[in-house]
């Protein structure tokens, strides 16, 4: 695994495109989110489908055709320079295949920021376009709008990149030891069901792997993972980066599963890396070399995540 096309930073003035490619969105958590943009001295602008709901299915932001123009639109917008998710939940895997993969190729390297459903799009960038994405808060997500560490750490990632490059996540080891890798991952759950998919790496070979999810039972987190190890994603992996488990059972109870289906790994394993569905999330690069220290607590960058 290679590092990956790094976009450029931003600065102030830049315009950043909000979509919403997976489920419904707050009407009035999307105007906090932009507020919190305008104050970052950036110009938000909304994609024309970001409030929309399907008609029959609920807990999508509107019909998975307009999901998607409304994301390849802003890409190919030669004035944005970011693309900025608005929440996750359910629905990026329905969209990604109506996207114009050559067309978004040409619009040239930007920024697509997002966690959770959009674990799909962050593998689907890579694979396609080769790009660094950023695995970090939303712009309507709860998580964002009320915690400052997350603001903060978000706003020195895009505009002061090199301020972040050692992240200390305040994590401690579950398998000690040092690594050196290329970051990828996200929602266990979403890299499960991407497996086998035409947008999906086969492994994480030589890879640093950022697992985190929401929501599940023990018994499932053990099917994911066990999937993921019989399916080979996770040979040759070279380090293991464990975000927050919110919902999920308590983690004295999850934490023997995770040592037993990572620990014969024979790789560094860090918890509780402070990333993911957590209201203090980091936001972390995925596609940038990086050296992980379990026993410090860090992931040290080789290169600021963007330009």
């Amino acid at each position: 695994m290679k590092p990956l096309l790094r976009p450029e930073r931003l600065a102030p003035g830049a315009r950043v495109a909000v979509v919403a490619p997976s489920g419904p969105v707050p009407e009035e958590r999307l105007a906090a989110g932009l507020d919190v943009l305008r104050g970052w001295g950036l110009d938000p602008v909304v994609g024309p489908h970001v409030l929309d709901r399907h008609p029959d299915f609920g807990y999508l932001a509107g019909i998975d055709a307009d999901r998607a123009a409304d994301l390849q639109a802003a890409w190919c917008d030669p004035s944005v320079s970011a693309v900025l998710c608005a929440r996750g939940g359910y629905g990026a895997q329905r969209m990604v295949d109506l996207l114009d993969w050559e067309a978004l190729r040409a619009a040239g390297p930007k920024v697509l920021l997002g966690f959770s459903d959009i674990t799909a799009l962050h593998e689907a960038f890579a694979v396609r376009l080769g790009l660094v994405t950023l695995h970090g808060p939303m712009a309507a997500g709860v998580d964002f709008l009320k915690n400052a560490r997350a603001q903060e750490h978000l706003k020195a990632t895009l505009f002061d990149p090199e301020s972040v490059r050692v992240i200390a996540t305040g994590g401690t080891p579950l398998v000690p030891g040092r690594a050196r890798g290329v970051t990828l991952g996200g929602c266990l759950s979403l890299l499960a069901a991407d497996l086998g998919t035409p947008h999906a790496r086969r492994s994480a070979e030589g890879g640093l792997l950022c697992l985190e999810d929401v929501g599940e039972e023990t018994y499932r987190i053990d099917r994911y993972l066990t999937q993921l190890l019989r399916a080979g994603r996770l040979d040759g992996v070279r380090g293991v980066l464990l975000g927050s488990w919110e919902e999920c059972d308590a983690y004295e109870v999850l934490r023997p599963l995770l040592a037993d289906r990572l620990g014969g790994l024979g790789v560094p394993v860090l918890e509780d890396a402070g990333f993911g569905h957590c209201a203090d999330a980091l936001t972390i690069p995925f596609g940038v070399e990086a050296e992980l220290d379990a026993d410090g607590g860090t992931l040290t960058l080789a290169e600021p995540a963007l330009r």
